[in-house]
């Protein structure tokens, strides 16, 4: 196979220095820059992402992710003493929720966090997650209880790469201005750059809508498959409103601002469903089937992220992009610069 076959996972690695890595967003947020690929004309483009509007037809349909961060991440102890990290992945079944711990534990083991939250670990997986059910007093919480012990206590779960704690001003930063619908540990993060003036100018001008995919901690897990389609896609919940339906049924010109909002569109137009858990993993050899134009930050290398922005515009052309921001010094990652594919 070529080294450059877009199905080996080491085709999507790039270097990447970590002065490219942002830690902190834009000031102000819609100060960042935007690389602007038009597939057509096959031109690269400079620009800010104020500017955002000047690329696009007046007719573009948007559809946006109004999912909310949640404080996912707890610093706590075992009923033996020591300290544990646990990042909440998402809810389950019965009350039970999927998360991941730092530290040792095995089933039954108990952990204790402040204001008297407790949670025990009732199951271990392969793949690196437990399963525990949170209680206070003696009674099991469930998703909304637990909110509420999160927002006095827990952490707003900044990506590894930051290698930061999270702060006060991350309470905005790392939440979209449009943010409803609790339910994410990580941000959607292309529509970080707007602020309210410019999302209030953008909806004015575009037909748009909303559909809620919960981002889970697996939007992180690099590829480590030989060959990407051996990758154990991660799930997340996701639900389509009837708008956002509309405009996918439709035949306008569509806009995901967002891998999440691609990645729900296209299960959609696959399995027929407007709610559920959406697998999908898209790729060169499984292309997008309804989004014309894509909103993305740049993404981790060997990352299902960016093999998504190779299914828009394949595998070399991905790396030359990510080469261009390079060579014109664009921030990576979540609090990083944004690229409009066209």
């Amino acid at each position: 196979m070529s080294p450059k076959d877009p199905l080996l996972t080491q085709s999507y690695d790039f270097h990447l220095d970590e002065s490219f890595i942002a830690t902190t967003p834009a000031s102000p947020k819609d100060s960042a820059k935007l690389l602007v690929y038009d597939r057509q004309a096959q031109t690269i483009t400079h620009s800010t992402f104020n500017q955002i509007d000047t690329f696009l037809d007046a007719d573009t349909a948007v559809i946006f992710n109004n999912t909310k961060v949640i404080k996912a991440r707890l610093y706590g102890k075992k009923n033996s003493g020591g300290k544990i990290e646990l990042l909440i992945n998402r809810p389950l079944p019965e009350d039970l929720f999927s998360v991941y711990i730092r530290g040792k534990v095995k089933v039954d083991t108990i952990l204790t966090f402040d204001e008297g939250l407790i949670a025990t670990v009732v199951a271990l997986h392969d793949s690196g997650t437990r399963d525990v059910i949170f209680s206070y007093e003696n009674k099991t919480l469930d998703f909304l209880a637990l909110q509420t012990f999160l927002d006095r206590i827990g952490h707003l779960p900044l990506p590894p790469y930051m290698h930061r704690e999270d702060n006060k001003s991350d309470e905005t930063n790392y939440q979209t201005v449009f943010a409803k619908d609790a339910g994410a540990v990580a941000a959607p993060t292309a529509s970080l750059h707007f602020t309210d003036e410019l999302f209030k100018s953008f909806t004015d001008r575009h037909p748009h809508a909303y559909i809620t995919l919960h981002v889970g901690a697996g939007t992180f897990k690099p590829v480590e498959h030989d060959t990407i389609t051996d990758h154990p896609m991660h799930s997340e919940y996701y639900t389509i409103s009837h708008e956002a339906l509309d405009i996918i049924d439709s035949k306008q010109k569509l806009l995901a601002v967002g891998t999440t909002v691609t990645r729900t569109v296209e299960y959609y137009v696959r399995e027929n469903k407007t709610e559920g858990e959406s697998n999908l993993f898209l790729h060169p050899n499984n292309p997008p089937q309804r989004v014309n134009q894509l909103l993305t930050n740049f993404h981790l290398p060997k990352s299902t992220l960016i093999m998504l922005v190779a299914s828009f515009v394949g595998l070399e052309k991905t790396l030359e992009l990510y080469e261009e921001a390079k060579a014109h010094n664009y921030r990576f990652y979540s609090y990083g610069d944004a690229m409009l594919i066209l």
